[in-house]
């Protein structure tokens, strides 16, 4: 089989993998096409019996030729391959795979429209089928709110890679920035909010945007999803052009960025995910490790923290904290269930390694979010005890991590949640 793919080029791009008649059996992405398909033809030959994947043999040996479109960026693959499943519905992409299990990119008819992951919109008539996540995470929001959120303006899927498209959306959000802040709170906060700081939100939360320039941000990630770069780099070029026989000197600068950024996508990320092969257990290093604790006293002023360890020493840069929205009273479980939901809708790098400061009820809420979120990240809890004189490990510690790493990012999580409680409480103590 290797004058299937021999001639394929070495870019990112898609593969439609055809039977003898010329219908197309499945449809992949790739960072590099030639060593992505070649490794359906020779990995599989190497591995020991019992490791073969059933499902990759019979379809690799319905295969007769294999079409491919090539891409700047494996983003891009990862846009054109969702675009092309929908399209034509390979069999070995959606069979035994209930529609309910993809990820679909929504866009929210609001006056300043958010960009939200939605699991289970029906591929045939785009019925939605499933809550959204902000649904999930504010229960207890207005009738009002709930058909706010419910109204989307645009829709892009199926993703059938959870990890790939929370990826890509936080590269693109870097790019072309948005809020994801509910309607309800726009321009009530005293200051800007740490996406701002970051440059992920355009400072809606604090007015400091027209809905005007906020809807360009939300038009050109429009135009990238359906395939149209080369439209927002023209777009973008008479927007330069136009700010500089203005005077804008700024605003030009500022496009002459974006469009920088745009032309140079680093999605390194996207492309190791995209070109390891589907039949081999591909475990994530743990080069990222974000460590979770919650503070409150009795269920009040509770505060949630998540602190980021890279290569064993602490990014403070990446590090969040989040105050206990949807929990009532001393329920140290629920408040880490909210605080990791909240950690995953957003499209923040995703770790290697999850470490939980708290005991099995923490450990297992945890492992039910990632389930929820369809994510596969090595997770481990270190109950402490009432003295936190103990160290009792719950789950598997990967190789390569050392329990005195996980101590430090343990203590560390602690440490800034106990900050942050205290700012929490005086304030409510002043008020």
């Amino acid at each position: 089989m290797k004058s299937v793919y021999e001639n394929l080029p070495d870019t990112p791009g898609v593969y439609l993998m055809k039977d003898a008649h010329g219908g197309v059996l499945y449809i992949g992405k790739a960072g590099n096409l030639r060593r992505r398909v070649s490794s359906y033809f020779e990995r599989p030959a190497r591995l020991p019996a019992g490791r073969q994947d059933s499902r990759i043999q019979k379809l690799v040996s319905e295969i007769r030729s294999i079409d491919h479109r090539q891409t700047d960026t494996a983003i891009e693959a990862l846009i054109l391959e969702a675009k092309l499943i929908k399209e034509l519905r390979p069999p070995f992409n959606v069979k035994e795979k209930d529609d309910k299990s993809f990820l679909y990119v929504e866009i929210t008819k609001e006056a300043f429209p958010r960009v939200l992951l939605v699991r289970g919109r029906d591929l045939g008539d785009g019925k939605r089928l499933a809550p959204t996540l902000n649904e999930r995470l504010v229960p207890n929001a207005s009738a009002e709110a709930r058909r706010r959120i419910a109204r989307f303006s645009a829709g892009f899927g199926p993703f059938t890679s959870a990890a790939s498209i929370r990826e890509a959306l936080r590269i693109l959000r870097k790019i072309f920035p948005w809020n994801t802040h509910l309607a309800d709170t726009l321009g009530k906060f005293g200051r800007p909010c740490f996406d701002y700081e970051i440059g992920l939100c355009p400072g809606t939360c604090v007015n400091m945007i027209t809905k005007t320039e906020y809807r360009k941000n939300i038009n050109n990630l429009k135009l990238f999803f359906g395939g149209e770069k080369k439209k927002i780099l023209r777009n973008l070029e008479k927007e330069m052009a136009s700010a500089a026989k203005s005077l804008e000197f700024e605003k030009a600068e500022k496009l002459r960025r974006r469009m920088f950024a745009l032309q140079h996508i680093r999605d390194v990320a996207l492309i190791h995910d995209s070109e390891g092969p589907s039949f081999e257990a591909s475990g994530m290093k743990p080069y990222r490790i974000e460590g979770y604790d919650i503070s409150n006293i009795s269920g009040t002023s509770a505060v949630g923290s998540m602190v980021v360890f890279m290569n064993g020493e602490p990014d403070k840069n990446e590090y969040r904290k989040f105050r206990i929205r949807t929990v009532e009273g001393a329920n140290d479980v629920g408040m880490m269930r909210e605080v990791l939901s909240r950690r995953f809708e957003n499209s923040w790098a995703l770790p290697g390694l999850i470490l939980i400061d708290g005991g099995l009820g923490q450990v297992n809420a945890a492992w039910k979010v990632l389930k929820e979120f369809g994510l596969k990240i090595p997770l481990v809890g270190i109950a402490k005890g009432a003295q936190r004189k103990r160290n009792d490990i719950i789950g598997k510690i990967p190789e390569g991590v050392s329990l005195a790493t996980l101590i430090k990012v343990r203590d560390e999580a602690h440490r800034f949640a106990i900050k942050y409680h205290k700012k929490v409480r005086g304030k409510e103590f002043m008020n």
